[in-house]
């Protein structure tokens, strides 16, 4: 189930969110979990299942009909069961208007996924 970030999971969310490969730095990890608290058109969600909170998916609002996928992770120890794709079609149920554009450090993972068909790849928008 996805749910919206909230600061009582920020210890779980900012160890999942240090799986992704440009937030390995541990400032660069802080900052980016001050601007999820902190910024309106960032929002990140985690990924709740029987077990615990064990992925999350974090994007940025460019703009009203744009919807950018910045982050997407799942703990090790559950990858390969699609919990990617239940996180991406959650967040399609969420919001259905605007296009889902990868940037580059979810692009690979959603195309590795198979998912890129279903989001929008336009380049009339430079990100």
């Amino acid at each position: 189930m996805l749910t919206r970030y909230k600061k009582m999971y920020n210890k779980i969310a900012t160890g999942l969110l240090s799986f992704m490969p440009n937030e390995k730095n541990l400032q660069k990890l802080m900052t980016t979990m001050t601007e999820y608290e902190t910024e309106q058109n960032r929002q990140l969600f985690l990924w709740k299942e029987e077990e615990g909170i064990i992925g999350l998916i974090g994007v940025l609002f460019v703009e009203k009909d744009l919807m950018q996928i910045i982050h997407i992770s799942v703990n090790p120890s559950h990858r390969g069961q699609g919990l990617g794709k239940k996180m991406i079609s959650a967040l399609r149920d969420l919001y259905p208007d605007p296009h889902l554009i990868p940037d580059e450090h979810t692009k690979s993972f959603l195309v590795k996924c198979d998912i890129s068909p279903k989001i929008s790849q336009s380049t009339a928008y430079a990100l």
